[in-house]
């Protein structure tokens, strides 16, 4: 027998309609993983009598347990009002929504067949890859500041730009789920009353409150960041685009918006944490305040853990999170031109425009990708996962557009940490495109993370795709470098460590491949944050670099032709492989969850292994910000796989030329790659779904423990046991999978598996 809930009507002040809040038995509740998750919904009335007949149907349903599958919507929808059934039904199907194929039923992005190439680029925040992007689309830097650029993160949403010929300027915006919005409100108010609990002053308290700690949902953008008595509002924030000119906004754009009420219920909802929170110190987390003599560290995770699940159930929070979410629904009213597409339950999916006025397409496509300063409190950018833009773009130095798809997505981290591995997703880009453009800055070339990226690149048998783009040249200031040639040649060499790293890490082959790359496929341009004039020497030499960057990245490669030779690698070979892609993945994971010490994965706070559990056993993804399991584990195969080629046996049909090794090389890690993704989600997500649903679920003392040993028995020695050493029943499934995978990719290829005698 299921819990029954009762459902009840609501209207915040302000609000004319009515709304519907209880806590529904068929959804998981984010505070316990147990089902009796509250919802809040909008009864699409503002009459009394009509509430009240709604809000009865939605408890005879609450109050039937064979309504509550998915499969009973039509049994209900027979029996019961339309938004009834709306609202009870919303969520909870598991479909995820593909917003990228949402995208491409709007705005078909253009293929090869018709003339265009796909380019991803990569890099670190503030590298200056969105600039570049300005530059080979031709707006202007400062009129029309699209897209967006600062020296913090500003690309958090999938961005692809296609200039076209003629025609008009089109987009198509897709937006992130209300749940998830909600979902991560609640987290930025957990954070803030935790801030509080800490003895945070309230300026701490309302970053958290706005800002999520991975700094993807910034809601600041959207609702302004409310300057208290204490704070120095003289000086603009590192991240904001202060230099360029501001959008002016017409009096019906200003009037729309009450910054004022919003200020004021961001400032009683930390007032109101304050109040929530001492209540909680008196009551039941008085009981678990430590003694002298307890483990600091532990008795802190208690604690923390314990007030979270405390405020996570009490009424007077979550009005917290849909105040915040009402103000933020407010803002789409700004929205007024082109075609705002929802669900049935109101919120926004996909927001389309046609025009061939290009100053009110760029300001419009401003609310939803801007992160300009003067504009916070009214922009929408947080809340888009996907933008994609067609229209007639022209670079200065052009005379007709590039038929290039340049696809900018989120910077990759500053630190070796934040930057170890690239996220599905992005991987899965990587095979995708026809070229990958590298942004890295001149003056502090190859660092963590473009390191990082070449890795992955190399073991994705993706190293023919690579060009390099180096920005900021015109800072290099040095007197040992005079020329432009001596700086070349300073950037070049400042990339040998990290090409020798990669040498010793994943053999020469891969090292042959980057430097050749480095050599041939390599451009330095600077003053790109301006509009550039051929009129100056360093605007004529970033001119020329970027003609002939933009001629290479249309034109393609010529293929290698591969010749008769093939690598033979002994299957004891690969046996060990696997076992030393799963130790390293062990390895890594215990130390994240606190199991063991290592000094290259430390123990993570429980409330981003818990986030972690959740995304993988409610949500559907497979990561959540630095901690990416699936992703790993596939690239510890891959790294593996790529060495197990570097070292093959012998070569038969003949030794190949350095550039044949090279691209077959490629070729066979391509093949190996493409069938990765999908056994490394199986394996780490799919199969264990249950495993990460029950991990989430625990609460109280010594969970964070009890959460940790859950993942290493059930998910990391189900997924990635360690051949002939773990005690798991699955232990060799892996093994046995990855040989299936490798024999299969043999077959096609021609790669000959030699297991210890000539066949």
């Amino acid at each position: 027998m299921g819990r029954h809930y009762t459902a009840s009507k609501s209207r915040s002040q302000g609000r004319g309609g009515w709304s519907v809040i209880f806590r529904h038995p068929g959804r998981l509740d984010p505070a316990t993983g147990k089902p009796g998750r509250r919802v809040r919904r909008g009864l699409g009335t503002s009459v009394d009598a009509e509430a009240d007949v709604l809000v009865d149907q939605l408890n005879k349903i609450l109050q039937d347990e064979a309504l509550w599958e998915p499969q009973a919507r039509s049994k209900a929808a027979a029996l019961y009002d339309s938004r009834v059934v709306d609202v009870f039904y919303d969520g909870l199907e598991a479909a995820r929504t593909d917003f990228r194929a949402l995208r491409e039923e709007f705005l078909a992005l253009p293929t090869q067949a018709d003339g265009y190439r796909h380019v991803l680029l990569l890099g670190t925040t503030g590298a200056g890859k969105t600039t570049a992007v300005r530059q080979l689309l031709g707006t202007d830097p400062g009129t029309e500041r699209f897209p967006s650029t600062s020296t913090a993160k500003t690309t958090v949403a999938d961005t692809e730009i296609v200039p076209s010929a003629d025609g008009p300027y089109r987009a198509v915006v897709t937006f992130a789920a209300r749940d998830e919005v909600i979902d991560h409100l609640t987290d930025n108010v957990s954070a803030a009353a935790l801030a509080i609990f800490q003895g945070a002053p309230d300026r701490e308290a309302l970053r958290r409150l706005l800002d999520h700690v991975n700094q993807r949902f910034r809601f600041s953008y959207t609702l302004g960041r409310p300057v208290l008595p204490s704070d120095d509002d003289d000086m603009p924030d590192d991240d904001d685009e202060v230099s360029e000119g501001p959008m002016a906004l017409d009096a019906d754009e200003l009037s729309l918006i009450d910054g004022d009420a919003t200020t004021a219920m961001l400032l009683e909802a930390v007032s109101e944490l304050r109040g929530i929170v001492a209540e909680q110190k008196a009551g039941a987390l008085s009981e678990l305040q430590p003694h002298e003599s307890d483990d600091k560290r532990v008795i802190e995770e208690i604690l923390e853990e314990e007030l979270d699940s405390q405020l996570r159930q009490l009424e007077s929070f979550h009005r917290i999170v849909d105040d915040m979410l009402h103000e933020i629904e407010l803002r789409f009213a700004l929205l007024s031109e082109g075609e705002l597409r929802r669900t049935r339950q109101g919120w926004p999916l996909s927001w389309t425009l046609s025009t061939e006025d290009r100053g009110a397409f760029l300001k419009a496509v401003t609310w939803l990708s801007s992160n300009y300063a003067p504009l916070f409190g009214r922009l929408l950018t947080p809340l888009v996962n996907g933008i994609r833009v067609v229209g007639p773009f022209t670079p200065s130095w052009a005379d007709v557009p590039q038929p290039l798809v340049l696809i900018d997505l989120e910077g990759l981290g500053h630190t070796p940490k934040s930057a170890s591995t690239l996220s599905t997703d992005l991987a899965k880009r990587l095979d995708e495109v026809d070229a990958i453009l590298l942004v890295d800055n001149a003056t502090a070339p190859m660092q963590a993370a473009p390191a990082a990226a070449l890795k992955t690149i190399a073991v994705s048998g993706n190293t023919n795709k690579l060009h390099f783009l180096f920005t900021h040249f015109d800072r290099m200031r040095a007197d040992n470098l005079p020329t432009f040639t001596d700086r070349e040649e300073h950037i070049r060499a400042s990339a040998e460590n990290m090409l020798s790293s990669i040498g010793e890490e994943l053999g020469p082959t891969a090292e042959r491949g980057i430097r050749r790359r480095l050599e041939r496929r390599c451009f330095f341009v600077g003053g790109m944050h301006k509009a550039l004039r051929a009129s100056s020497s360093s605007g004529r030499r970033t001119i020329a670099q970027l003609e002939r960057l933009s001629q290479q990245l249309v034109a393609g490669e010529a293929p290698v032709a591969l010749g008769p030779a093939r690598p033979v690698v002994d299957r004891m070979h690969l046996a060990l492989a696997v076992t030393e892609a799963a130790r390293n993945f062990h390895a890594r994971w215990r130390g994240s969850l606190g199991l063991e010490y290592n000094s290259a994965a430390p123990k993570e706070h429980w409330t981003r292994i818990k986030a972690l559990c959740r995304r993988l056993g409610e949500w559907g993804q497979d990561e959540y910000d630095t901690l990416k399991p699936v992703a790993e584990l596939r690239n510890e195969l891959q790294t593996q796989i790529l060495l197990l080629l570097e070292r093959s046996v012998r070569w038969e049909g003949g030794p190949p030329t350095g550039d044949e090794r090279e691209a077959i090389i490629q070729e066979i890690v391509q093949a190996v790659t493409s069938r990765l993704h999908a056994l490394t989600e199986q394996r780490i997500k799919t199969d264990v779904q249950g495993a990460w649903l029950e991990a989430f679920g625990q609460q109280g003392t010594g969970s964070t423990f009890t959460r940790a040993k859950i993942i290493d028995a059930k998910v990391l020695d189900y997924g990635a046991p360690i051949p002939n050493v773990t005690a798991s029943p699955d232990g060799g499934a892996l093994l046995q999978a990855m040989s299936d995978l490798v024999e299969q990719v043999a077959e096609e290829n021609g790669l000959v598996l030699w297991s210890g005698h000539r066949p």
